[in-house]
């Protein structure tokens, strides 16, 4: 019998040696992208889980200069806990704008891809999540199904930036796909999975 678990869980409880960078993708159009106000979203039902990968996440970006607000700290329990329309994540886009916030990291697990389907998703990426409202509709039910997901040997992570710059559409700027494997410690893993991404971004020229 197939066991159902909380997005994002398995994330956090695997440890570095455990946790491999398969893939990188940056927009062609975009040479370099510095952010100054980004909100982190780590969406998983897990709410303790959530506040200490964004907490984290966010403490990283203050380090480097760029002023991070965890979602936890904006998005209300009735927000996540049902389903959400286009026209209600673009007046949240909206809010941001309002609120100073040019950009979006966004991390969630997204089930069990091998590396050749992840490499055909890049290849045809302008079909896929070029917006944060798009990807965000697509897998927001992670938040309050419990069906989402089942126990699997291997999970692929995504992180996705996403620009909500004035006057630009709400485009997608980079994308990390990341496996992970065998269950091991919390903290090693937030760690090494902010690190992994830190250092990709940063040797890329996006934010860090």
């Amino acid at each position: 019998m197939k066991t159902k678990i909380v997005c994002l869980s398995m994330l956090l409880l695997l440890g570095c040696s455990s946790t491999k960078l398969v893939s990188t993708w940056k927009n062609p159009d975009i040479v370099l992208f510095d952010a100054y106000k980004v909100l982190v979203v780590g969406m998983t039902q897990d709410e303790n889980l959530r506040t200490e990968f964004e907490s984290r996440l966010t403490e990283r970006l203050n380090e480097k200069g760029v002023e991070a607000v965890r979602s936890i700290d904006l998005f209300d329990v009735e927000f996540t806990s049902s389903e959400k329309s286009e026209e209600e994540l673009s007046e949240v886009e909206g809010q941001l704008l309002d609120k100073g916030f040019d950009a979006i990291l966004f991390t969630k697990v997204v089930g069990t891809e091998n590396r050749r389907t992840f490499r055909e998703r890049m290849s045809n990426l302008n079909e896929m999540y070029t917006r944060f409202s798009t990807d965000y509709l697509e897998h927001q039910d992670i938040y309050y199904n419990s069906e989402y997901y089942e126990t699997f040997n291997i999970y692929t992570v995504e992180t996705s930036l996403y620009c909500i710059c004035i006057d630009k559409e709400r485009e997608l700027i980079w994308r990390s796909d990341i496996d992970v494997l065998e269950p091991m410690k919390m903290e090693k893993t937030i760690e090494s999975y902010i690190r992994l991404i830190a250092n990709k971004m940063g040797e890329e020229d996006v934010i860090f």
